[in-house]
């Protein structure tokens, strides 16, 4: 039984050493004038940045004594940080089970059950509310069972703030002018922001918020949205802690449309880093010619083929 759980823990301990790095590629964007950095995040292992997040929860409460072998790990999520949860929990060998508002994408749902763990889909109607509500009542009373809660888990912006901040600035070796995200948890934003100010930089950082389009009669028109970005979920967001400027905000169907743009030019992106490469170009605008700019491309295409991403192909069969 002792070397069984020693093994486990060494386990955790080989999961925090994973080489979990992405590179940053600059692109000149010609109706700026300015640079844009773009941290390809989408090349995790799991392709997508809450694989950063997923091993510094899951191995920190191994290693505090809240995760054994016998614990069943639950989470809450449209479907990344489940995906990330899946994998990390599949490679030290505990139980995983997602709860997901089913209007989420089938590849999700499959990835997730491909790495071994549990789906539980509630009611779309219900939103990601109705998925943290069924956690809660599922749960009640569940021995041996660790909730991850990527909402309000402070070791989502610490991983953040300690691996992708810091390889950022070390990559782009310039004065960043600007650094904008999405806001799903917020640990993104929030942990790189951090980074920022821990280094000294007076860095303009905005939050990238998807907005709906309109028909001619003032109805909204629905484009299937951002998956992901989630208004009002974070408790983790606090604008007076590093400093937040105003919200850059973008048409959904400008998200979607850079994303496809972009998987033109080479980066198979998901509708996350649509909009944040949309957000970028609209910051770099609003300081001016010569500035630099940075973002994160969250996650990978492979998960969107069902979605609004896809409606301009056809699939040839």
């Amino acid at each position: 039984m002792q070397r069984a759980h020693a093994e486990f823990l060494e386990r955790a301990s080989w999961l925090l050493r994973l080489p979990l790095e992405t590179p940053t590629i600059p692109v000149q964007d010609e109706a700026t004038g300015c640079t844009l950095w773009l941290k390809l995040e989408h090349l995790l292992p799991s392709g997508c940045t809450k694989d950063r997040m997923a091993t510094s929860i899951v191995a920190h409460a191994i290693a505090s004594g809240e995760i054994f072998p016998t614990t069943v790990v639950v989470e809450a999520s449209s479907g990344s940080t489940s995906i990330a949860l899946a994998m990390v929990c599949a490679t030290v060998g505990v139980s995983f089970r997602a709860y997901m508002p089913k209007t989420v994408s089938g590849e999700r749902v499959l990835m997730i059950r491909r790495l071994g763990g549990e789906v539980v889909l509630t009611p779309a109607d219900q939103g990601m509310q109705g998925a943290l509500d069924a956690l809660v009542r599922d749960t009640d009373g569940e021995a041996d069972l660790y909730a991850a809660r990527q909402f309000e888990n402070p070791r989502n912006v610490f991983a953040h703030q300690h691996s992708t901040g810091p390889e950022l600035i070390r990559q782009v070796d310039v004065r960043l002018h600007g650094f904008i995200a999405g806001v799903g948890t917020g640990g993104t934003l929030m942990g790189v922001a951090h980074a920022l100010r821990d280094a000294g930089y007076d860095t303009v950082v905005a939050r990238a918020m998807p907005t709906a389009t309109y028909l001619p009669g003032g109805d909204p028109e629905i484009v299937g949205g951002v998956p992901g970005v989630v208004d009002g979920m974070s408790r983790l967001l606090d604008p007076d802690a590093v400093g937040l400027d105003e919200p850059v905000l973008v048409p959904e169907r400008e998200a979607l449309a850079t994303a496809r743009e972009f998987g033109h030019r080479g980066l198979g992106i998901g509708p996350s880093s649509g909009l944040n490469i949309a957000a970028a170009r609209r910051l770099a605008a609003r300081l001016g010619p010569g500035h630099h700019v940075a973002t994160v491309l969250p996650d990978r295409m492979e998960r969107y083929f069902s979605t609004a991403l896809f409606d301009d192909l056809a699939a040839e069969l």
